[in-house]
């Protein structure tokens, strides 16, 4: 069965599910005893086709079985990805690809983000994308800087920049200052990443800068961020946030200033509450308020 006849270039080569079987268990002994032959290119396209079996075990052995064959399937896995009409095949090739991580296979998986009406294509092409490192971070920049592309697909993209984080911090640090929003928004949730695994001064100071932003997106962003990396040098900058025109910016700030927890900011923040005129900003300064001087009451205790 291993050597198959050829079939048209066009014919898709169709399998009973004892042959697949046959066949999984085939190709684990030959991979296992290092006789694979991945110059086979017939067999690799009835391994990729069989990616469309029914059944979600047999699909991930074959998945698991072409990662470990690695690079030669990739040009198989990509003609699937973007030509086959079964939307199952077109889901596992991606999944496929992010086990090889090969970049040439990155302006691939971007059409499919782009232009594949499923949206788990959509996802596991942007799965396969951050994993395939710093070879992504130019298409997902594209992507983010242009009008073209809903709100969605720019989400996936910021997710990806954010996971890849310390291996494309070159590219981070040098986008920062993009003329883009969305950019700048997505260069900050990614450097945050690279500050949590390695807190470098460079990253935050980054994400301190931010905070003075053109834009609100940013501005929150970096006020979010910092929060949750409960970075203290970045209190007084929060505090001068506090009094932003941009409500929500005002909001940002109280919350990063909770997450933080330190009493330093209750006389600032009782001072922004007494001048606060926005009615959420007004909950959430007297949320941050109750929080820190509960914390401040339990560490006197310890």
């Amino acid at each position: 069965m291993l050597q198959s006849e050829t079939q048209s270039e066009s014919t898709p080569i169709q399998l009973s599910q004892s042959e697949t079987d046959a066949l999984l268990e085939a190709v684990k002994e030959q991979i296992s005893l290092d006789t694979f032959d991945s110059n086979n290119q017939q067999l690799l396209k009835l391994m990729v086709e069989s990616l469309g079996d029914t059944r979600g075990m047999v699909r991930l052995g074959f998945a698991q079985r072409l990662g470990e064959i690695g690079k030669p399937a990739t040009p198989f896995l990509l003609d699937a990805l973007a030509n086959h009409t079964n939307v199952v095949v077109r889901r596992a090739a991606a999944k496929t690809l992010t086990l090889i991580g090969d970049p040439i296979a990155v302006p691939n998986l971007v059409y499919s983000l782009l232009h594949d009406e499923d949206t788990v294509v959509k996802g596991s092409s942007i799965g396969a994308l951050a994993r395939m490192g710093e070879a992504s971070v130019p298409p997902l920049l594209e992507i983010l800087a242009s009008p073209d592309y809903p709100e969605s697909t720019k989400g996936h993209a910021a997710w990806a920049l954010a996971f890849i984080g310390a291996e494309a911090k070159d590219y981070l640090y040098q986008e920062i200052g993009s003329d883009s929003p969305e950019v700048r928004a997505a260069v900050v949730g990614a450097i945050a990443k690279i500050a949590q695994e390695n807190p470098e001064e460079k990253a935050f100071n980054v994400l301190v800068n931010a905070l003075t932003d053109s834009s609100a997106n940013v501005r929150c962003e970096a006020a979010a961020v910092l929060g949750n990396l409960t970075y203290k040098p970045a209190i007084p900058h929060l505090i001068e946030l506090l009094h932003h025109t941009d409500w929500e910016s005002r909001k940002s700030a109280a919350l990063a200033l909770m997450k933080i927890g330190d009493s330093i900011a209750l006389q600032p923040l009782n001072t922004a509450l007494n001048q606060e005129s926005e009615g959420g900003v007004q909950t959430v300064i007297k949320l941050a308020i109750s929080q820190i001087e509960r914390k401040s009451g339990e560490d006197d205790w310890e």
